[in-house]
């Protein structure tokens, strides 16, 4: 599955975390500055995240574990406290 498909996957199952993903990977925003574009925390931007990134890799269950986008997602997943 692609980074798109996969996006609007995403989206179908909770749309503020597929925003998440497309303004942390595609935009470059920090969790702050995520936080301050949609409004809300960044414990909660924080929780999403991780929650996002439990869904793509659902969805990507049967990819390469060495594409760049789940290896950048793996790195960023690994430093939120």
């Amino acid at each position: 599955m692609a980074l798109d498909e996969a996006l609007i996957d995403l989206t179908r199952i909770d749309p503020r975390k597929a925003q998440i993903v497309e303004m942390r990977f595609f935009g470059g925003l920090t969790v702050e500055e995520i936080g301050e574009v949609l409004k809300v925390s960044t414990g909660t931007i924080k929780r999403d995240w991780r929650a996002a990134y439990d869904d793509l890799l659902t969805l990507w269950k049967n990819a390469d574990p060495d594409i760049p986008v789940l290896k950048q997602a793996r790195a960023e997943y690994a430093r939120l406290p």
